[in-house]
């Protein structure tokens, strides 16, 4: 059996050689030329990572300014606001019911006249209608009404602008459904 062993291993051997000498010739010689080609060419520049300029932080302070959300303020209201320099809430003054409510949340919704005074009439966030006149307060700013018409109400807020600072700043709840701004 050792002599058979022997045959069958120089056979094995025999037909690997074969076919590994089979695998060495090329049988695409258009794309052997294709490859050498590709290889002549000469190498591409590739670009440099592009230098980007470094971040600078942006400070948004726009506390002083108008929200652009609001209409923008009369000239005949800058001026009335100018002339007054030592603006502050009074902490001592009673808190009015509305002055709970943002004044984005309050609406004014008509107007009664009652007695010679005109009154306002103002819906709050919850949907309740309140009656307020000249001098009430409205929102959370300490929002007085200092004109009071059938299609608008104008309060001036105290709004702070730093520490201990404040200033005076105009708002206008229009009629619901009214085209006056």
């Amino acid at each position: 059996m050792s002599q058979y062993a022997s045959r069958i291993s120089k056979i094995s051997v025999l037909a690997a050689a074969a076919l590994l000498a089979g695998c060495g010739g090329s049988s695409f010689p258009d794309l052997d030329e294709y490859m050498a080609e590709v290889r002549a060419r000469p190498a591409g520049h590739i670009d440099p990572i592009p230098v980007f300029p470094a971040y600078q932080a942006f400070t948004y302070a726009a506390a002083g300014m108008r929200s652009p959300f609001q209409a923008p303020v009369e000239v005949r209201e800058i001026t009335r606001l100018q002339r007054h320099t030592d603006v502050r809430p009074d902490p001592a003054r009673p808190k009015e019911f509305l002055e709970q409510f943002s004044i984005d949340a309050l609406g004014m919704v008509g107007t009664v006249q009652m007695g010679g005074t005109l009154w306002a009439l103002i819906q709050d966030g919850d949907g309740s209608v309140h009656r307020v006149r000249m001098g009430n307060y409205l929102g959370k700013n300490h929002g007085r009404i200092v004109e009071l018409t059938e299609n608008y109400v104008a309060l001036l807020e105290i709004v702070s602008s730093g520490p201990n600072e404040w200033v005076e700043r105009p708002r206008k709840l229009t009629l619901r459904g009214s085209d006056i701004k």
